[in-house]
């Protein structure tokens, strides 16, 4: 697998000591159970200065952010709103999925190489929203892109290959026996999705049931 792995008890915990640690200023969010503990988690530490923090979405269904099914939304509920954050919406960039992704993927571009992104990993194999088998797997130019199959609900954005490949740090957060298949695949080498990101610093933090 490419990048570090480290088995941790509790990974909200171990996620939120990295950003600690790093006190990013421009940070890619995630959606799932496991970000939504990993913001959580952090909104209990006051020591943070998110305000002067730039907040993106790694990737975002074409839903109201008032949507549950929002990632926008839930980090927003649980953790942004809260502290400040500039929170730059993926769902509101533009009236189009592919208005927006330009859009969005100009505003990537201007923050320069993001200080920390988080991912997270599907049962597929994939992160953010580059899916097996999808276009996107294949966008060498565009920081941002519109996505979406059958198996998987709504039209998406999501940032692409190139947009990870200049963060500083990308940090994989990965919890519980569903993602253990997957995570085994992964360090065994297979090429799926997760295992094609790049950046300068990958982490893959697993507790051990997703690491067995």
């Amino acid at each position: 697998m490419n990048g570090q792995l480290r088995v941790v008890a509790d990974v909200p915990a171990a996620f939120s000591l990295l950003v600690r640690e790093r006190r990013p200023r421009s940070f890619a969010a995630s959606g799932g159970a496991t970000a939504r503990d990993c913001y959580r988690h952090l909104a209990a530490f006051p020591d943070l200065d998110w305000a002067d923090s730039d907040v993106v979405m790694g990737d975002e269904r074409w839903v109201p952010v008032e949507s549950e099914d929002s990632n926008e939304g839930m980090a927003r509920t649980v953790l942004f709103d809260g502290v400040g954050a500039r929170v730059h919406s993926a769902r509101s960039a533009g009236p189009t999925p592919a208005e927006a992704a330009t859009a969005y993927g100009t505003l990537v571009e201007s923050l320069g190489a993001l200080d920390f992104v988080h991912l997270g990993l599907g049962e597929d194999g994939h992160t953010a929203s580059l899916f097996p088998g999808s276009a996107a797997l294949d966008e060498r130019v565009r920081l941002v892109v519109e996505t979406g199959d059958q198996e998987h609900p709504h039209e998406r954005l999501t940032l692409t290959y190139p947009a990870l490949e200049r963060a500083r740090l990308v940090v994989f957060t990965v919890s519980g026996t569903s993602k253990r298949e997957a995570l085994a695949r992964i360090r065994a080498g297979e090429d799926a999705p997760a295992s094609r990101v790049r950046a300068a610093e990958v982490i893959w933090l697993a507790d051990p049931a997703a690491a067995g």
